[in-house]
């Protein structure tokens, strides 16, 4: 029976560093000799990882005959004779055993406790490995569709990840042998495993992705400040430059946005703003809000709220889809940001809010001019959403309002 046949799985092939591969099959044959010899005190165990093979050699000192009052650590010299004639009563004998000599069960109790050994040795190498890669891009080929999660197969380990379909982005569909690219946004034990947690939503994806296109961004001379997402809608990315002569923003998007438009085809088309980092508050708010055109911020510096002032056919694009723009605005910026619409003449086609006290109450018409909200057309520029956050009324109340309100501009 050939060693080298036996464990011949464990000597390529493994993410194990040689020192510990050593340290573990020595360990493993150590055990098998003392349960067969009693102790390991005598004995060897050479492991040669290069060539896959192992050997385990006993060494006793040879004594003369009838003189053995030790078997474990003497051998006498008619005994060594039978192992090499040239042997001397003084030296030490060295006796190979054959791996037979244990018996077929010890042999597959250590194989299979070395097969255990290693696997726990992979999992703790890669929880180690990848607890470090954290934030790193990774690029993988699914090699199964689940349905609450895909597994990807690591391109440069081999390692099965998992991509939760709750950190996948909105439009993003796979199939068995597609390659993904994703960030590894955590490490978790479960039952003594390591599991490799990915992302698609994580704002680092987006700074990974940036950085893999932006060379500015790799060599130091431009910074990524803050990065916000809504994915697959919409992301507010704030940069600054270390170097007078780079234009951060242009350099990011590049000649006709060459640098950008892959990014956004990766992100399911989301709509991407680069804007220029500033410690100046009100500037950083205007461009914030891009691409609405600002026409004055009042900032509330101890409770971190800014009151914005639009024209009219601002209002919309400062709050965008659904409030997207103000959300990310807010988060880019620290501040919770108002809309307000700033009224320099009232719109022909348009209501004076107080024209409503018949079919409104009079508590929630003052909530909406407490806002800025002081005609009819004012409130239905906002959404319910935004409403709600700012008025503090019901969902239900801001809906009859706005059913309310609009029909008067019905026909």
């Amino acid at each position: 029976m050939n060693l080298v046949d036996i464990f011949s799985e464990f000597k390529a092939g493994k993410d194990i560093d040689r020192p510990t591969m050593v340290r573990v099959l020595e360990d493993v044959f150590r055990t098998l000799i003392r349960k067969k010899y009693g102790s390991d005190e005598n004995f060897e165990v050479i492991v040669n990882t290069q060539k896959g093979d192992l050997e385990l050699w006993r060494v006793r000192e040879i004594v003369p005959d009838g003189e053995v009052t030790d078997d474990k650590s003497e051998v006498s010299i008619s005994e060594a004779f039978l192992i090499d004639k040239d042997y001397e009563v003084g030296q030490e004998c060295y006796e190979q055993l054959e791996l037979e000599e244990f018996g077929r069960r010890a042999i597959m109790a250590a194989r299979q406790t070395l097969i255990s050994r290693i696997m726990e040795l992979e999992k703790d190498e890669m929880y180690r490995s990848y607890s470090e890669r954290v934030g790193e891009l990774v690029v993988g080929e699914v090699g199964q569709i689940m349905k609450k999660e895909l597994l990807i197969i690591d391109d440069a380990t081999n390692s099965e990840l998992i991509l939760p379909r709750t950190e996948m982005i909105k439009g993003d569909f796979y199939r068995k042998g597609d390659m993904v690219k994703a960030v590894v946004r955590k490490v978790e034990m479960k039952n003594n495993t390591p599991v490799v947690i990915l992302s698609r939503t994580d704002e680092t994806f987006l700074q990974r992705l940036l950085e893999q296109e932006v060379p500015e961004i790799e060599d130091g001379l431009i910074v990524i400040k803050k990065i916000v997402r809504t994915p697959g809608e919409r992301a507010k990315v704030a940069v600054e430059s270390y170097d007078d002569r780079i234009d951060p923003v242009g350099a990011c998007v590049g000649m006709k946005g060459s640098r950008i438009h892959g990014i956004v085809r990766e992100l399911r088309n989301e709509n991407i703003d680069v804007i220029n980092f500033t410690t100046n508050n009100i500037l950083f708010i205007q461009r914030a809000l891009t691409p609405a055109k600002i026409s004055n911020i009042n900032l509330d510096e101890q409770n971190l709220r800014a009151a914005v002032y639009l024209k009219p056919d601002q209002v919309s694009m400062a709050i965008g889809k659904a409030g997207s723009n103000i959300k990310l605005a807010s988060r880019l910026v620290g501040y919770e940001i108002d809309v307000f619409r700033e009224e320099d003449e009232v719109e022909i086609d348009d209501v004076d809010l107080d024209e409503f006290r018949d079919e409104l109450e009079d508590w929630v018409v003052d909530a909406l001019k407490g806002i800025g909200c002081d005609t009819a057309r004012s409130v239905l520029t906002l959404s319910v959403e935004e409403l709600v956050r700012r008025t503090d009324l019901e969902q239900e109340t801001i809906e009859d309002v706005m059913s309310i309100l609009a029909s008067e501009f019905e026909e």
